[in-house]
């Protein structure tokens, strides 16, 4: 009778225990994948920019954007969710043409300090698309980039389209965003796909999320990493481990800028010496001291500005007079 009753007990605890993870990973799907409020980056230390340094889009980026009457673009994705977007034309009438890729939590708004550049001193036409499930595109579950691999080549068709097939198009990303390109150009992308720039970016949705779990709960991975997969790739169509840059490196066809600061304590800067490791096609490497986590752009402009200058007039002729 005892050895019975202590068989019970041991059902009932391990019953209790798979309870208990099946609810964490609930938990944590909803935090990390469904579109709630983020509160967990809220004054997150490995996120916060240095002293006096702006942000991505400081105030006047942002100024510059608003007098620039962007165009604002709909489309639709193929699962059925309506995808916004903003067009900024080229002033030269270029067919060049940067797209924009946003970090996690963010939008297309807040790239405005690049497609400064990229107007100004390239004179290309911008293209800010919001992911789904952030700002006015539509939908529930954060893509981490693997669904958003599908959206944006379906933003590429609509650059093409607009511009015709002269078209000249650059991939340009940024934390999420930057894995997000990178998952992109490993699919079979037109040839008007002329290079990718990749900034801080993950190597894995999984290794990512291990890593925050770590960071920010002090939890192992097993059982919860597994179990928050397992409910995504029921609720959100994917799983953690599909989700893979570093995989999708190995497709990739076209050349490759890597940018990271060597402070991120966000996405680790170990990271980005795998994916580079990983890219089998003309790449260049540029890492920033002292930069945390989507801020060499601020942190060091002059140098992140010249390495885009180097890399760009590498794979897309410039389209505005020198020194403008």
């Amino acid at each position: 009778m005892l050895t019975l009753y202590f068989g019970i007990a041991i059902l009932i605890l391990i019953l209790l225990v798979l309870i208990a993870t099946w609810v964490g990973g609930l938990y944590f799907f909803k935090t990390a994948i469904r579109r709630t409020p983020k509160s967990f980056l809220v004054d997150n230390p490995n996120l916060m920019p240095e002293p006096d340094n702006e942000l991505i889009s400081s105030a006047a980026d942002l100024k510059w954007l608003d007098q620039q009457h962007g165009i604002q673009v709909r489309i639709h994705s193929h699962d059925g969710l309506q995808l916004h977007g903003t067009w900024l034309p080229s002033a030269t009438g270029s067919c060049q043409t940067v797209i924009l890729a946003h970090g996690y939590s963010g939008r297309g708004r807040e790239m405005a300090g690049f497609a400064r550049f990229y107007a100004e001193q390239r004179g290309y036409n911008v293209l800010m698309p919001d992911d789904r499930a952030h700002g006015e595109s539509e939908g529930n579950m954060i893509g981490f980039g693997w669904l958003d691999r599908m959206d944006y080549i379906q933003w590429i068709d609509w650059v093409i389209t607009k511009i015709g097939t002269k078209a000249e198009i650059v991939l340009h990303g940024i934390s999420m965003g930057g894995a997000t390109v990178l998952m992109t150009g490993g699919e079979k992308l037109p040839a008007q796909v002329k290079s990718i720039i990749s900034d801080c970016a993950y190597t894995s949705v999984q290794e990512e999320l291990t890593f925050q779990l770590k960071q920010l709960y002090k939890l192992p991975p097993f059982p919860f990493i597994p179990v928050t997969s397992l409910i995504s790739k029921w609720k959100a169509g994917y799983s953690f481990t599909e989700a893979s840059a570093l995989k999708q490196l190995a497709q990739v066809k076209v050349p490759v800028l890597f940018i990271h600061g060597e402070a991120d304590t966000f996405v680790p800067t170990e990271m980005v010496y795998r994916l580079h490791d990983a890219c089998p096609t003309e790449k260049q490497l540029l890492t920033i001291p002292g930069a945390g986590h989507g801020t060499a752009f601020q942190v060091d402009r002059s140098s992140y500005v010249a390495a885009l200058h180097t890399f760009l007039d590498q794979t897309i002729e410039r389209s505005v007079p020198e020194g403008k």
